[in-house]
């Protein structure tokens, strides 16, 4: 096993993070919304059969013959039928994704749309007509979803191991994000519950 990127004693215990080498890919879990990206070298996002954006929005708007419809009133008649957010990446050095852009033009761009059609939201909340704030709350766990996967793309994926007196005690593993704020505090409850 690789050097933990942090290391404590905490009720006479030891707790080592270290980065997750085998993380599970988010998408893969129970997600609200669908990643449908397109990129000439990344297999990026949720599987999908859509030839290009164009294809996809017209889809989405549920638009049968969309072939003088721009760009522009695509993405409007989509998002009347859906939550939609675009999705920007950046690829220098690595990649990393967010919904809402990055400042350097050669290296980033639009890779696709993070979407929820609205019946699936009515069904998860229960309601017959998505309104403003419920919209916003579903933008939000959109993002949300974003922001898993990109810590899982930037590698931001953890787990931890407790040793009281060189013995292995308890690990876990597939923490995504900041390990100070998910994986630190959850092998701090484990010493404490075990």
């Amino acid at each position: 096993m690789r050097d933990p990127i942090h290391e404590e004693t905490y009720h006479e215990h030891t707790i080592k993070i270290f980065h997750d080498p085998t993380p599970e890919n988010p998408r893969e879990f129970d997600n609200l919304g669908t990643m449908t990206c397109w990129h000439r070298r990344y297999r990026l996002g949720d599987d999908h059969s859509h030839e290009d954006p164009h294809a996809f929005l017209a889809s989405l708007a549920e638009m049968s013959d969309a072939t003088d419809a721009s760009f522009d009133q695509l993405y409007s008649r989509a998002s009347r039928k859906a939550v939609i957010l675009p999705l920007y990446l950046y690829d220098h050095s690595g990649i990393t994704m967010n919904t809402t852009g990055f400042h350097c033009p050669w290296d980033s761009g639009q890779v696709g749309f993070i979407h929820v059609s609205l019946d699936p939201v009515r069904e998860a909340y229960g309601v017959q007509r998505v309104s403003k704030s419920l919209r916003e709350n579903v933008e939000n766990i959109l993002r949300q979803e974003v922001a898993a996967y990109d810590d899982y793309l930037t590698g931001n994926c953890f787990g931890f191991v407790t040793e009281r007196d060189g013995e292995e005690i308890d690990s876990c593993w597939g923490f995504l994000g900041d390990y100070e704020q998910g994986c630190l505090t959850e092998a701090r409850s484990a010493v404490l519950i075990g």
